[in-house]
């Protein structure tokens, strides 16, 4: 069953050419799934396999206490194993057939105010190279509303400063252009100019935009720890995660009067379901304002 696993795993990344955290996603959860199987059900041959086992896998997962959220992404990647496996003619039948994933309970992202966003951004101490190359991250982050994966996996020559725009390479290896500020661009001339050459490293040589103090790519890791400090330091009560100035920057777009399908293409979202969701944030938060300063809310 391994190596069934293992061709399907070089399908994703070949064929389909899958972004690395989504393959690591889809190789986690059939691996679970596989280890299930083998474990509770005693199947050896994926051939045999049952809606039945499937449904008690799911079950599991949920005495386990995973969201519905999570259930939904395992029944995701059980599917589309065994629909290959059943292209692949190394299965007689597909068990998943009618397997339902669990309704999702869509929960509205969390969003930083204008003034939480000036302090987070202003939050980066510019005299030393580490802060200016921190005040570059944040300044693209909101400016493009690119993840942070996509934001660490920039080279040099994707940040076009002269023409006014970054290129990148987002989920299902799609490429996006994405114009940038005035604001933004200065914050990364002035890391490049005064603060990337401090963290190149005279053993090798890296084209990674963004640095770490070994002087190669930074990583999610240490985006996540910087942003947790910044966040301390600033005092700002909300929780922050590396996705915060994503949603920040949809939000603030569409109260402002941008067209849907413009963020749309701007995220890089290949259903615009995705992207609506930020109309129910902007709502959400003209209810909260009502209600902050009329006078007979």
């Amino acid at each position: 069953m391994e190596d069934r696993l293992k061709d399907f795993i070089h399908f994703l990344i070949v064929e389909k050419g899958l972004a690395k955290n989504t393959i690591i996603s889809y190789e986690r959860d059939l691996k679970s799934y596989l280890k299930y199987l083998g474990n509770s059900e005693a199947v050896t041959d994926l051939n045999v396999v049952q809606r039945l086992q499937i449904v008690h896998f799911l079950g599991h997962l949920k005495e386990q206490g995973k969201s519905s959220k999570t259930l939904a992404r395992h029944v995701a990647s059980v599917r589309a194993f065994h629909q290959f496996l059943l292209r692949e003619k190394a299965v007689d039948q597909d068990p998943t057939v009618h397997i339902e994933s669990p309704q999702l309970e869509r929960s509205l992202p969390k969003v930083l105010s204008l003034a939480e966003v000036e302090t987070l951004l202003e939050a980066p101490k510019t005299d030393t190279h580490y802060g200016l190359r921190d005040k570059a991250m944040l300044e693209l982050l909101y400016a493009t509303g690119i993840r942070v994966s996509e934001l660490i996996g920039l080279n040099l020559g994707d940040a076009h400063l002269t023409m006014g725009f970054v290129r990148c390479i987002g989920k299902g290896n799609k490429e996006r252009i994405i114009p940038l500020g005035r604001t933004a661009t200065a914050a990364l001339e002035e890391y490049l100019n005064h603060g990337r050459t401090r963290f190149l490293s005279k053993k090798h040589r890296d084209d990674s935009l963004f640095l770490n103090h070994h002087g190669r790519r930074l990583t999610r890791q240490g985006f996540w720890k910087i942003l947790k400090r910044l966040t301390n330091e600033t005092g700002i009560e909300k929780e922050l995660t590396p996705h915060t100035l994503r949603h920040s920057f949809a939000t603030h777009l569409l109260e402002n009067g941008a067209d849907l399908r413009a963020v749309q293409e701007m995220l890089g979202h290949a259903d615009i379901s995705t992207t609506q969701i930020y109309t129910h944030v902007t709502k959400t938060r003209l209810k909260d304002v009502y209600s902050q300063f009329h006078p007979r809310a």
